[in-house]
């Protein structure tokens, strides 16, 4: 089954998609939220989603580290129930506390510059998300 994964952020999503095999997956690219608000892009993922055959959502949720939830699960469950309605697809929400920082980590190491990393991160942190949600399920 072909995932997509989304870092869900503020200002940005970052976007990572797993091949049908569910075996390797890759950052796909990242989206700026404009002023078009969630609507523009909604359309641009339900684009994504067919473009590339996409059969489920993995959205991240920004738990605290005492497993409570705050603003910015709220705004993240809100999203997911949007991106459901919008793309007719199922969506799943998965942990991602540490995935921003697991992204930094791995972009310290880069060589890259810091606008480079940063342009990265987004697409980084969804990886590990979708890398986390197919470990969690026992499908890679």
């Amino acid at each position: 089954m072909r995932y997509l994964g989304i870092d869900y952020g503020l200002r940005r999503l970052g976007l990572a998609l797993c091949d049908a095999q569910e075996t390797i997956v890759s950052p796909l690219c990242r989206l700026s939220l404009g002023r078009g608000g969630s609507k523009e892009v909604l359309a641009r993922l339900r684009e994504i989603i067919e473009d590339n055959q996409v059969e489920a959502l993995v959205v991240g949720l920004p738990l605290n580290m005492d497993d409570s939830e705050g603003e910015q699960a709220r705004r993240a469950r809100r999203f997911a129930r949007e991106l459901s309605r919008a793309s007719g697809k199922p969506v799943h929400l998965q942990d991602e506390r540490l995935s921003s920082m697991a992204a930094d980590d791995k972009l310290s190491r880069s060589g890259l510059s810091r606008k480079k990393r940063r342009q990265r991160r987004d697409m980084l942190a969804a990886c590990d998300i979708l890398e986390e949600f197919l470990r969690r399920d026992g499908r890679s």
